[in-house]
């Protein structure tokens, strides 16, 4: 099976003022990503509202992107759910859409523990026929996966990956617990780690930033990966620092549909009860996004 790598942005996903999708934005930022080198997308993630979305829009969204990706590179859908059965289904009907991979949240809400979880992995995955990537993101959750429990979860035949959206020195173990299995591959979720999870093992990182500056973000994976220049990839990486945080300082997807617009590119409103940006955010950002801008032309 397909083991995720590379930088993968978190597509989100463009809303008309009613909230009706906006599928002609989102081609365009299909577009937008895959012209500016990224290795894969993931649609249907956090980023792209997806709790917000009926069960058909999910399907909906998921068909429309991997139709436009068009094989140009691998796409990964988002399909946890609550039920069990529910996860199976969507993750069955991505895999026929095209997905090389399925992006699925552990189960939260209702605290189950570490059994549980292990053997609602092992049932997806036995029921799948694309990769299942894991999911751990506590800070949305409220429930940290252990690097033991995703070390044992990683050796269930068919889960090729994790998108791990939690701190260093939990990366650091899962990295180091996983290093000798050949079929999974550890992605960082948070961007201010895209270096030191890169630089001790992890073969990629998914996030939201990568839509916005999709060439820097590239740019410092093969820094890393290719080039071996970890004093480039460190200045680059200080040039970023304040978009990571500042895509933070509201709520996500918002920031980031405010940073989109500011590039000209389609973002939209989000869904009730996500806010959107503030006024005084758009400007903060547009303001950031350019100046990074400049940095690129004077070297250049």
């Amino acid at each position: 099976m397909f083991k995720p790598y590379g930088v993968i942005p978190a597509l989100p996903t463009p809303m008309k003022e009613n909230g009706v999708i906006d599928y002609e934005g989102l081609e365009k930022l299909v577009d937008h990503v895959i012209d500016s080198g990224v290795h894969g997308i993931l649609v249907g993630g956090s980023n792209g509202e997806y709790s917000l979305m009926s069960p058909e829009e999910r399907k909906e969204v998921i068909k429309f992107v991997i139709e436009k990706t068009d094989d140009r590179v691998p796409v990964m859908a988002g399909t946890g759910c609550h039920r069990t059965e529910d996860t199976i289904a969507l993750t069955k009907f991505a895999a026929e859409a095209g997905a090389k991979n399925a992006l699925v949240i552990n189960p939260y809400y209702m605290a189950i523990g570490d059994e549980a979880i292990y053997d609602y992995y092992k049932t997806v995955a036995e029921s799948s026929d694309i990769g299942i990537v894991i999911y751990n993101y506590p800070d949305a959750t409220g429930i940290q996966l252990e690097p033991e429990l995703i070390d044992r979860i990683s050796r269930i035949d068919g889960v090729t990956g994790i998108k791990n959206t939690a701190d260093g020195i939990h990366t650091s173990k899962v990295i180091a617990l996983t290093q000798d299995n050949p079929d999974f591959s550890v992605l960082t979720g948070f961007e201010d780690l895209i270096v030191p999870s890169l630089s001790i093992g992890a073969v990629g990182a998914i996030g939201v930033v990568h839509n916005l500056v999709p060439e820097k973000i590239v740019k410092l994976y093969d820094l890393i990966v290719k080039e071996n220049d970890i004093q480039e990839a460190i200045r680059l990486n200080s040039e970023l620092l304040p978009l990571y945080s500042m895509v933070e300082e509201e709520v996500i997807p918002g920031t980031v549909k405010a940073g989109l617009e500011a590039l000209g590119l389609p973002g939209g409103s989000s869904r009730s009860p996500l806010p959107p940006a503030s006024e005084d955010f758009k400007e903060k950002i547009k303001s950031c996004l350019q100046k990074l801008e400049n940095n690129t032309n004077v070297r250049s």
